[in-house]
């Protein structure tokens, strides 16, 4: 019997129980689809994310306290090993004169611009009866618009002098313009936060989301003196945004950094460093690792789906044989091989899975066309090919039980068979 031959009997077999089959090939379906779709999904969220970091600039560097003080970057690996000494006497937080040291051309030659970070999440902003709240209200130096490469589409940015003055001028994002202003130019007009005014003298470029879980353009941006006067007292900073001369500057730049805020804050000996260097190569290989293992989970929980697809296949193929056992004891009865049997059976299971494969990619390379939470998915190839060649060998696996035990019936017993 040839292979031709077998795979006609298959497709005849499989045609004879449409909507069983139809059934059977759902499962495969979903699975490939659901692999392929959730590995794109953190693809995308990985490229994503990718690029806002890319944002900053690869000469560009954040200092941030690691005493829990001074906020963010405690999960990142720091830019200088701190051993674990035992507890430290005591912790100083980052401060605007940490940030001025820092400015010191004489201690730190390969340094460009600092920009002091203080900020305040969830702040109310209203304008003539519109309201808002900001996820993040910034305050710094002007130099920190360049040093984080955040330009201004409309308007300007604060300058030295409003700083020094606390004038409340207020730079906003994209997102805060159109839910307080609509179709209005907020540039000259006037926002309440949290009770107090502000005068927007410019609206931020468009940045876009930060992989689906924070909107980048959901920000405001003040002096740094305005902010600690209305919002968030004179405290500590956040983090030190530090813009080294050029990119092959940064490892010079980061030294110098260590140094001054190593004699700054009495490190050395037994005292560990209370604070966290991070560049973007550093941040870069930390979110690709993030990522990669987001991803790989996605895609695990994805794969039960095919697995389950498969025992379906197995379920349905034994069902198949015991309603065939007469027709399988006729064909050997009038001379069809073990093999024959065999092959029909293991044609029918793989082109069940196949066919599911094949609808699977189709269907999540037409779903990756649209925006899943803010994300916008990047199909793997990779991922494509592994679904549809584990969409295959699960048809054969789970296909292969059924097969077998339709060819080893015997003839006499298949044709008693009711």
């Amino acid at each position: 019997m040839s292979a031709v031959e077998i795979v006609r009997f298959a497709v005849r077999g499989l045609a004879a129980n449409k909507m069983r089959s139809a059934l059977t090939t759902l499962g495969i379906l979903i699975g490939v689809a659901a692999v392929i779709l959730l590995v794109a999904v953190g693809e995308g969220s990985s490229r994503s994310i990718q690029q806002n970091i890319q944002q900053l600039g690869a000469n560009t560097l954040t200092v941030s306290s690691s005493t829990g003080g001074g906020g963010g970057g405690g999960g990142f690996r720091m830019a200088r090993q701190q051993q674990d000494t035992g507890p430290r006497t005591q912790a100083r937080p980052l401060t605007v004169d940490d940030a001025r040291a820092l400015a010191d051309r004489a201690a730190a030659p390969h340094v460009s611009s600092v920009s002091p970070v203080v900020s305040a999440n969830a702040q109310a902003a209203s304008y003539d009866g519109a309201s808002h709240p900001i996820q993040q209200v910034i305050g710094t130096y002007p130099s920190y618009f360049e040093a984080s490469n955040k330009p201004v589409a409309q308007g300007t940015y604060f300058f030295n002098d409003d700083v020094l003055a606390a004038r409340k001028v207020i730079v906003i994002g994209q997102t805060v313009a159109e839910n307080l202003f609509g179709a209005l130019d907020p540039v000259g007009r006037q926002i309440t936060l949290t009770g107090v005014p502000f005068t927007v003298v410019g609206v931020l470029k468009e940045a876009g989301s930060t992989g689906g879980f924070q909107d980048a353009d959901d920000v405001a941006i003040a002096p740094l003196t305005s902010v600690q006067q209305s919002l968030t007292g004179f405290g500590p900073l956040n983090q030190i945004l530090v813009k080294a001369g050029s990119a092959g500057d940064v490892a010079a730049a980061q030294a110098e950094i260590t140094s001054v805020l190593d004699q700054r804050h009495g490190v050395g000996g037994t005292v560990a460093a209370d604070y966290q260097i991070l560049n973007q190569a550093t941040l870069q290989e930390t979110v690709s690792a993030a990522t990669s293992t987001f991803t790989v989970l996605l895609a695990a929980v994805a794969a039960i789906s095919l697995l389950v697809g498969g025992i379906g296949i197995t379920n349905i193929m034994l069902v198949t044989v015991t309603e065939r056992t007469r027709e399988i004891g006729i064909r050997k009865a009038i001379g069809a091989p073990r093999g024959a049997i065999l092959g029909q059976f293991l044609v029918e299971a793989t082109l069940l899975s196949l066919i599911g494969g094949l609808l699977g990619v189709a269907i999540a390379v037409a779903g990756a066309q649209f925006t899943i939470a803010g994300i916008t998915p990047v199909v793997v190839p990779s991922s494509v090919v592994l679904a549809l060649g584990v969409s295959v060998a699960i048809g054969l696996f789970f296909g292969s039980y059924p097969a077998n035990r339709a060819a080893r019936l015997r003839p006499i017993e298949a044709l008693r068979f009711e």
